[in-house]
């Protein structure tokens, strides 16, 4: 098993920054890759950005792609996501995942092992 847990959501205003962590523990050396996914109200959840265990290969969704930033922190067991120029669109709960068996994956069904999430709100 493998425990997930994010921090860092928040309230931020258009343009500003956020960084959320996600913690992992249990047997997290057994994970192959981890996701970083949000869910906007009313929509279903949604692929923001992908790494691999290793930190060696790393993908995002085209609505972050130059704007976030996931990076990975091994001898912490913690995967980041650096938010940057946020936009109003970008509210929704945020969640991280983790991949036992294959990484880069940008489906929610990819994923075993899930966060409780963390509130991220943008105002204009």
């Amino acid at each position: 098993q493998v425990q997930l847990v994010e921090s860092g959501g928040g309230l931020a205003q258009a343009g500003d920054s956020l960084r959320l962590s996600c913690a992992a523990s249990g047997r997290a050396f057994s994970v192959s890759g981890m996701g970083w996914f949000r869910q906007p109200p009313g929509k279903e959840r949604e692929f923001v950005a992908a790494i691999t265990w290793s930190g060696g290969r790393i993908y995002y969704a085209d609505s972050v792609r130059g704007r976030f930033t996931i990076s990975s922190d091994n001898a912490k067991n913690t995967v980041y996501l650096q938010m940057n120029s946020l936009k109003p669109e970008d509210t929704a709960v945020y969640y991280c995942a983790a991949d036992r068996l294959s990484a880069l994956n940008t489906v929610v069904a990819g994923y075993d092992y899930w966060g409780q999430g963390t509130q991220v709100t943008v105002s204009s």
